[in-house]
């Protein structure tokens, strides 16, 4: 997932002079409560799925292109 594309998913907030304010990327702020896996965090994850602002078949896909890179990040089970 490169930086631009996480640039291009991230949500535009607001402009404070010559800052401009972007909400983290949803689909990354997705995979970690799904990582995490607390009922808060997967209470989140279906509101952001119900209000449309996450896919499941997108997220999955997002998920699939960074797999084979989890050996990386030995506390994350991939296969949970």
């Amino acid at each position: 997932m490169s930086v631009r594309e996480r640039r291009e998913r991230s949500r535009f907030r607001f402009r404070e002079g010559a800052i401009e304010v972007f909400d983290f990327d949803l689909y990354s702020q997705a995979l970690a409560k799904v990582e995490r896996g607390f009922d808060l965090d997967l209470d989140d994850l279906r509101a952001m799925i119900d209000g449309g602002l996450v896919e499941p078949p997108r997220l999955r896909q997002l998920f699939d292109q960074v797999r084979d890179q989890l050996y990386r990040f030995p506390a994350i089970d991939p296969h949970r």
